[in-house]
């Protein structure tokens, strides 16, 4: 998804197989989209797209998604051929596109503890503005996908994201799979990461990474220094 009508925009974020959306507004080959499940908009190349009805795509994309487990699969289409499956793709839509997909699949809320299982499928991905893959991934899409695997739908966007759920005061009052924000200068949330047991955090700077957390911000273990100013600690399930 780019923030303009052309291939060299800045990509704000990405659609994985399976995810649904409205088309709000078309300019030759680009759609302008608005995303089902996290109301993100942005324009897409029309040639990557499949045209199903409204109620299909919400029950498929919203109601009913069920997400592949593994970092990369595959699909078989109608003539044999494969095509490449990334961690977090709705096969729930394989029927529609008569795609064979045997590989495992998840759906539906899973025990919180869950999180961290599925966050440390992403350990060592590079960082990619925009990116939701473990081919590249931003921060605050590494919190939503770990999230959305296991059934809990939250916004694409760090500043987004702080808004929900419960403020807790200090770290030693989080569990794992909580969420830690961080600011810059001005007081805007820039940052996102998962908290962990024992005052650590995974987060994606550089590349998906686990370092050491306090009441400061992050500190990086490579540098020995403060990476992030922490903001807010929340409980969102």
């Amino acid at each position: 998804m780019r923030k303009e009508n052309n291939h060299r925009s800045e990509m704000v974020s990405q659609l994985l197989y399976g995810d649904c959306f409205k088309i709000i507004g078309t300019k030759k080959e680009w759609l302008q989209i608005t995303t089902l499940l996290d109301s993100y908009t942005g324009w897409i190349d029309n040639k990557q797209s499949h045209t199903i009805e409204e109620s299909i795509a919400k029950k498929v994309g919203v109601e009913t998604p069920s997400y592949a487990t593994q970092l990369i699969d595959y699909l078989e289409t109608q003539n044999n051929e494969l095509i490449a499956l990334v961690l977090g793709s709705n096969v729930k839509a394989s029927s529609l596109l008569k795609h064979t997909y045997e590989g495992s699949q998840t759906t539906g809320e899973k025990e919180k503890s869950n999180l961290l299982k599925i966050a440390s499928l992403y350990l060592n991905t590079p960082y990619l503005w925009g990116g939701k893959t473990p081919m590249g991934i931003d921060c605050s899409g590494l919190t939503q996908m770990t999230y959305r695997i296991n059934g809990y739908n939250i916004p694409r966007d760090a500043s987004q994201q702080s808004l929900l759920g419960e403020t807790l005061s200090f770290i030693d009052e989080s569990e794992p799979g909580d969420l830690a924000f961080f600011d810059d200068d001005e007081g805007n949330i820039i940052h996102v990461g998962l908290l962990l047991q024992n005052h650590h955090i995974l987060h994606a700077h550089g590349n998906v990474r686990i370092d050491h957390v306090d009441q400061t911000g992050i500190y990086n273990l490579e540098t020995k220094q403060h990476s992030h100013k922490l903001r807010i600690i929340k409980k969102v399930i």
